[in-house]
């Protein structure tokens, strides 16, 4: 079933007009990202052309998705705006709060026990509101999107930082904090700096052992962390026409690990072979009528030079399978290189677990690739050295696995099959194997790898590959294994060598599922009642964050200076602490935990400068709130970088941190902490983050004239009296330093409603 039908042709109804009229104003083709881009202007028709990486744009995407960790703040805020209904399609789907520890059906037996509370939350707010819910069990939200909502030439935005993930199928999808999409939800425009373009041009066609996954590994490892950050990656070329529409989205996905605003594709046959297995044919017959408009030009691609900001060229047929790891997702290495590697770095050889699915890597080609490589070591009478976990991706994939088969060659191979479900991917494993910090590998087909990223283990080396080489490596055991080149022991004492993994694109026998886990809002929800219990420790109903004052912003205390990596997982953990996502204060007692004090190189671990005293990150900035003191963050490059959970901005906004000072942002971080009405700062000279002294004072002197295009100066006071004078740079247009005034976008948006 094509949801959302009409809207859908009224997006393909306008596009050739608007990019008719963007061509005309830009003066030069356009790439398929500017074609979208333009055609979804909140004021319609183009009237202007932008300047990359400097004009803030007004959106209007077409969609919204939210997974049931972040949707709770973002429907908590939501219920502050005074809206009856949402404005444009949005989804609701529960996929965080599953813990993998038994298999699929104990797992969800027991999360609808223990998060009963939060699900019927999110279900009766999305009954009120007119949105649909996929309930637990009914999926990962990117590939679930993907098989239902995702369509070429649109845009979307969603509450996860893997919404890219509907790249793969020709749209502009962009994660965002809860509070972007809440405007959205509100019928307020979407605000975007107009994004710079990367062009990755692909020739060639994947072959043997390497996959999809591995364009997005080298890809990765040529722009590290933060090289896509405030761009589009747009992928073009004979080698992108040869891709699977699944595999177009695992390259998508990952996008987000460079930092990437998006990553797209133009639309193409295995696109509308994809929307035509997953019951959507008028959605790719409607397509075909203005296909030109859902791909770049013919110039663009022929002279990418001349139209992206930089462009990348890999050859498909030249590409090596790739292992990124560990600690995170940019250190990338060929696969035979690895062995060399590890034993120079340290790193355990022996592989202890691995685990396929995750958003990233759970199609039903996904399964079938790596289902290959498992009947082989069945066949071969090869015994697996490494436990098996596999995360199909939806309901729809898992039902149709496991009439063709593929599940059982898992789970012949000892494999345990977890629920329709992120899992291990963020960090909701129960992992019964290891006890304490013990040093140890795994494999697995996930985005992400960071410290204590899957199982809270920080000496846990993970290593990210595609699904088929995660199970060569765990059949082998061994991260130095080259399934290429090496062979393996079998039980009758013989050396057997693995064959070349086998896919298969789209189910033969077509897709099927008995329930997909779907439940649409009622027509008219005026009448449902959304309960938050007073004393409940996991929901709480938002009071609205007070301005900042300019008095407030002199005898500022460091809470913190953050040494090296500090992502949104170092800021806000996940695993355990999800169940605290739609409880502010309570979740604000994992805030910045995670995250190295640069004075004595540990965690949460910080000097109180009220009593000299250290103690843990949250407990601190509580003794400067009750002094109502603010505080100030200081921090090292792509600070925030990962997911897009608000949470990390919220939390300390709470707590009463009033500006986060880094030598760089991660983009949905920088614009979390100013839609919450804080400061987020970058240092004008990098090196001033040196002088920052654990018992420094600071006083933002010129805070009453804060202004677009003016940096602040900051006097920062030393324990001795000395002070250092320094220049922070802000990327706050008008509008949002009017956020920072009200104490918050929401607080605007209210006023504005009022």
């Amino acid at each position: 079933m094509a949801f959302d039908i009409e809207m859908i042709k009224e997006v393909y109804s306008q596009m050739a007009d608007r990019v008719e009229k963007a061509r005309e104003l830009v003066g030069k083709p356009l790439t398929l990202s500017e074609k979208i881009l333009y055609s979804h202007l909140w004021d319609g028709m183009p009237n202007k052309a932008f300047t990359r990486a400097k004009d803030y744009v007004d959106f209007a995407p077409d969609r919204i998705a939210c997974q049931d960790a972040t949707a709770q703040m973002a429907l908590l805020q939501f219920m502050q705006a005074g809206k009856k209904n949402v404005a444009v399609p949005t989804t609701v789907h529960c996929d965080h709060l599953i813990q993998a520890k038994q298999g699929a059906a104990a797992d969800l037996k027991r999360a609808n026990e223990t998060s009963n509370e939060v699900f019927d939350f999110l279900e009766s707010v999305s009954n009120k509101y007119g949105i649909g819910f996929w309930k637990p069990g009914a999926g990962i939200i990117h590939q679930v999107v993907l098989e239902n909502y995702a369509f070429p030439g649109g845009m979307m935005i969603g509450t996860d930082s893997h919404t890219v993930n509907a790249g793969g199928l020709g749209m502009v999808a962009v994660g965002v904090g809860g509070a972007d999409a809440v405007d959205v939800m509100a019928g307020m425009p979407w605000e975007l700096k107009f994004p710079k373009l990367i062009g990755v041009k692909l020739t060639g066609e994947l072959n043997g052992w390497t996959a999809s996954k591995d364009v997005i590994l080298k890809v990765a490892g040529i722009l590290t962390v933060k090289g896509g950050t405030g761009a589009i990656v747009e992928y073009f070329g004979p080698g992108a026409r040869n891709l699977s529409c699944t595999g177009k989205g695992t390259i998508c996905n990952m996008g987000a690990e460079i930092g990437a605003t998006t990553s797209t594709f133009g639309y193409d046959e295995s696109m509308e072979r994809f929307l035509r297995a997953t019951d959507r044919a008028e959605i790719a017959d409607e397509a075909n009528k203005i296909k030109e408009h859902l791909t770049g030009d013919p110039e663009v691609y022929d002279n990418p030079e001349q139209y992206f900001d930089q462009v990348i060229e890999i050859n498909l047929s030249e590409l090596r399978p790739h292992l990124n790891g560990p600690f995170t997702p940019d250190l990338a290495t060929p696969v035979g290189e690895l062995g060399e590697k590890a034993k120079k770095n340290d790193w355990p050889i022996k592989v202890d677990w691995g685990l396929i699915g995750s958003c990233t890597n759970s199609s039903y080609e996904d399964l079938t690739r790596a289902a290959s490589i498992a009947q082989q070591a069945i066949d071969k009478k090869l015994r697996p050295k490494s436990d098996f976990g596999i995360n199909p991706g939806s309901e729809q994939i898992r039902y149709t696995a496991e009439r063709d088969g593929l599940l059982s060659v898992f789970e012949n191979l000892g494999a345990t099959i977890f629920t329709n479900a992120c899992g291990p991917c963020i960090g909701q494993w129960d992992r019964s194997d290891l006890k304490g910090e013990e040093k140890n590998t795994i494999v697995h087909s996930f985005n992400r790898n960071f410290s204590k990223r899957a199982d809270g283990n920080p000496n846990t080396h993970a290593f990210v590959g595609s699904p088929e080489m995660v199970a060569a490596i765990a059949i082998s055991g061994r991260l130095d294994f080259d399934p290429m080149n090496d062979t393996l022991l079998n039980e009758d004492g013989q050396q057997v060598k693995l064959d070349e993994p086998r896919g298969i694109e789209l189910p033969p026998d077509g897709f099927d599922v008995d329930d997909n886990g779907y439940l649409a809002p009622t027509e008219d929800g005026s009448s449902v009642e959304v309960k938050v219990a007073d004393d409940s420790e996991r929901l709480q109903l938002l009071t609205p964050f007070e301005p900042i004052k300019d008095s407030e912003l002199q005898g500022v205390k460091l809470l913190i200076k953050a040494f090296g990596k500090c992502t949104t997982d170092h800021i806000s953990m996940a695993g355990p602490w999800l169940r605290y996502r739609g409880h502010l204060d309570n979740i604000a007692n994992n805030t910045l935990i995670g995250a190295v004090n640069a004075f004595n190189k540990k965690t949460n671990f910080v000097k109180n400068q009220l009593d000299g005293e250290y103690g843990g990150v949250p407990d601190v900035q509580r003794a400067y709130k009750v002094k109502g003191i603010k505080t100030i963050v200081v921090g090292d490059h792509n600070y925030g970088e990962g997911s897009s959970r608000e949470h990390a901005a919220m939390q300390p906004r709470h707590l009463g941190v009033a500006a986060v000072l880094v030598k760089s942002f991660a983009r949905i971080h920088e614009t979390n902490l100013k839609k919450q009405g804080m400061l987020g700062l970058t240092f004008m000279n990098e090196a001033d983050y040196d002088l920052i002294q654990e018992d420094d004072t600071f006083n933002f002197v010129d805070i009453a004239d804060f202004a677009e295009n003016k940096p602040l100066t900051i006097e920062v006071v030393h324990a001795d009296g000395s002070k250092d004078v320094i220049k922070a740079n802000h990327t706050y247009n008008d509008a949002q330093i009017k956020w920072y005034r009200e104490g918050s976008a929401l607080n605007l948006i209210k006023k504005q409603n009022a």
